[in-house]
């Protein structure tokens, strides 16, 4: 039996919209944990994506109320797995080296910030950036990351 993972990053929403309750609906009812890479924006988003098993971290764009709630960075257990999550700063330029930096024995580093889709195995360590759901998005697209863990890490990037 493996454990089905829902990742967001980026929402950037003062409140629950139905874009979101429709990404919910469609993508993550049915995951077993949802993750949230930063810069959720309302507290509201993190009562809503709480009504499944849920981790995230605060970003640069998290008011205090969110900030209070949530973590810089963490680092949870999924089954056998190592997950580090963290939202990331400064210039999209070496971001992934920076937020590479903050973990050590991890097998997954979720991470957000730069608004641009990631999925790629770096010394053994998957790096997974889910783009943003709903925020501001430079390439024209919004999208989600769903993980699958079972005897290997599947991961896939969608299009919201």
């Amino acid at each position: 039996m493996g454990i089905k993972i829902g990742v967001l990053s980026d929402t950037h929403l003062s409140g629950v919209t139905p874009e979101l309750e429709n990404i919910f609906r469609r993508f993550l009812s049915d995951r077993d944990l949802i993750l949230h890479a930063g810069d959720v924006v309302s507290a509201e988003v993190v009562e809503f994506l709480s009504k499944r098993p849920f981790h995230g971290v605060c970003g640069n764009m998290d008011p205090l109320e969110v900030r209070e709630r949530l973590p810089r960075k963490k680092v949870i257990e999924a089954g056998p797995y190592r997950i580090g999550i963290i939202h990331g700063s400064g210039s999209g330029a070496g971001l992934e080296d920076r937020v590479w930096k903050e973990f050590s024995n991890v097998d997954v580093i979720v991470y957000g910030h730069s608004h641009e889709a990631t999925n790629h195995v770096r010394e053994g360590v998957l790096l997974f950036n889910p783009g943003t759901a709903s925020g501001l998005s430079f390439s024209g697209r919004h999208s989600i990351g769903l993980l699958d863990f079972g005897e290997t890490i599947d991961s896939e990037i969608v299009e919201v």
